[in-house]
């Protein structure tokens, strides 16, 4: 990883990426004005010698001999820049330029590290654009695989993992049985301590999680000779129970059925298993959460009956689409859903709101990518860092846009925005959500700390050798962020394989309720 010292975060360095370079413009057209203007302060200053008078404006004999000579230098120097070649004339001008040439390059070199400010969406953070190495992964909503391809991705997974597990055995028996496989039926099959591993580093150059001190930590649930939707939901409610371990969070991904040249594997819908319906009222406003209004619309298409009284809080059926199925709802069960209710530890008025979120956040329509083989549902977790839940989940304006509600019961002057009311009433909600967390004895963490975990993270994988890609528009908090250690520095932002990928048409299924993978 590269980091620089921390220039001043203007919005010049929180903009956009720069383009690339532009030639620089030309100087030629001022070249006949200047040269005619130093032909001319040299006559007048030597024509004011030989006439015995003083030269203009004043000045002494000496200097205007010295204007003179400046004079006939800048025309010869002109008409020396329009004969020689450009490049000749652009050594001159950077010797002439140095120190301006220096400053220019000093913040080029910092635009050059900026990165892209783009807001990130409320749940752990995911890709959403396929990583980038040596080889493309295989993407396996294409009709014809490209066997290549998968060889040369199997080939860089199997070499990453001999190189770094010392007991993997030798790299050269088990490349030429991948090898044979993959001309035989098009893919391979990963073995349990192969899966295992492609799943943690999956996870470790996962650039927009800032949680990744624990990817060595994370459970794998072999499932991949599961492929029915009924299967695949039961899994998912054991998942949850699993993962939730008594408040105790653990790491944890189930892996269902690789996709095969021979059969498309299945999709799971929601964007996490745990997320709550929004639904559209008579005025244009959202009861429960907007995010998912149209996917809770389609849902009710497809036959979903919601309670007989809907609340901001009604859990989501899940959706699991196969090719022989089609979508199949599945409503998770009572047992499996743990929610925190909110209270603020002083403002006793807070737990009047009503306000709760489920604790594991199992995020369910990401790709894993192991080398060449593609995993469309393996649903994973970690654990909330507060912020997501109170500032993006009950804060963002287009969420549950809990942040005026808060401020009117707080009575905060909400006149003009100088008075930072906004601000004053977000931090009180993260401040309920970690201490109803904490008071229930359910895992979270706060985004000071895990921001110092993540720099500790760098460092560990510094020492290893390794790049640790990070996406500081994501890696940083969405509160407080000049607070935390994270926001003084810069990333490496490129993609890596292993990896979670956020293919576009999931994301739509998971927000639009549609259109089907296998229509």
């Amino acid at each position: 990883m590269r980091t620089l010292p921390n220039p001043a975060r203007t919005e010049e360095h929180r903009a956009e990426a720069p383009t690339s370079r532009q030639p620089a413009r030309s100087r030629r057209p001022l070249a006949l004005p200047l040269a005619v203007l130093g032909l001319a302060v040299a006559g007048a200053a030597l024509g004011a010698l030989q006439l015995g008078r003083r030269a203009p404006i004043g000045v002494s004999t000496e200097l205007a001999i010295a204007l003179s000579l400046a004079g006939l230098l800048l025309a010869v120097g002109i008409c020396v820049r329009q004969v020689v070649s450009a490049g000749a004339g652009e050594q001159l001008l950077q010797v002439a330029g140095t120190r301006w040439g220096t400053a220019r390059r000093a913040r080029r070199t910092a635009s050059r590290y900026a990165v892209r400010v783009t807001p990130p969406p409320d749940h752990p953070p995911v890709p959403d654009h396929p990583p980038v190495s040596g080889h493309p992964p295989v993407s396996r909503s294409e009709p014809e695989l490209d066997v290549e391809t998968v060889r040369a991705a199997a080939k860089e997974f199997l070499e990453l993992y001999h190189g770094e597990d010392p007991h993997a055995g030798p790299l050269e028996p088990r490349l030429t049985e991948v090898m044979r496989e993959i001309d035989t039926t098009g893919t391979y099959w990963h073995t349990a301590e192969e899966l295992a591993f492609g799943a943690r580093v999956a996870w470790r150059n996962n650039k927009r999680c800032i949680g990744r001190l624990y990817w060595h930590s994370l459970q794998v649930r072999d499932l991949r000779t599961v492929s029915d939707a009924g299967s695949v939901a039961a899994h998912c409610f054991e998942h949850l129970s699993t993962a939730y371990n008594g408040g105790k969070i653990r790491p944890m991904i189930s892996v269902f059925a690789p996709e095969t040249p021979s059969r498309p594997a299945p999709r799971i819908w929601n964007e996490l298993l745990i997320r709550y319906a929004g639904y559209e009222q008579a005025d244009g406003r959202t009861l429960g959460d907007p995010r998912y209004r149209a996917f809770t619309s389609k849902l009710i298409q497809r036959g979903w009956r919601p309670p007989e009284r809907p609340g901001a809080f009604d859990v989501l059926p899940l959706v699991v689409e196969t090719v022989e199925e089609g979508p199949r709802m599945f409503q998770l069960p009572d047992q499996v859903v743990h929610e925190v209710p909110l209270e603020h530890p002083e403002l006793k008025w807070f737990a009047d709101l009503e306000l709760r979120w489920h604790a594991v956040p199992v995020i369910s329509n990401n790709r894993l990518e192991i080398g060449g083989v593609s995993y469309p549902a393996a649903p994973f977790n970690g654990w909330y860092m507060g912020t997501e839940i109170g500032a993006r989940n009950l804060g963002d304006s287009d969420r549950y846009d809990m942040v005026p509600v808060v401020a009117e019961r707080m009575r905060l002057d909400t006149s003009h925005e100088a008075t930072l009311w906004r601000d004053q009433a977000l931090v009180e909600i993260n401040r309920a959500v970690l201490h109803s967390f904490t008071t229930n004895g359910v895992t979270v963490t706060d985004h000071h700390t895990e921001s110092r975990r993540f720099l500790i993270h760098l460092e560990k994988e510094q020492r290893a050798g390794r790049g640790c890609p990070a996406d500081w528009s994501w890696i940083v908090p969405p509160m407080s962020g000049s607070q935390t250690p994270v926001f003084h520095r810069y990333y490496e932002a490129d993609n890596q394989v292993p990896n979670f990928v956020n293919d576009p048409e999931s994301t739509c299924r998971a927000l639009r309720g549609g259109p089907p993978a296998f229509p």
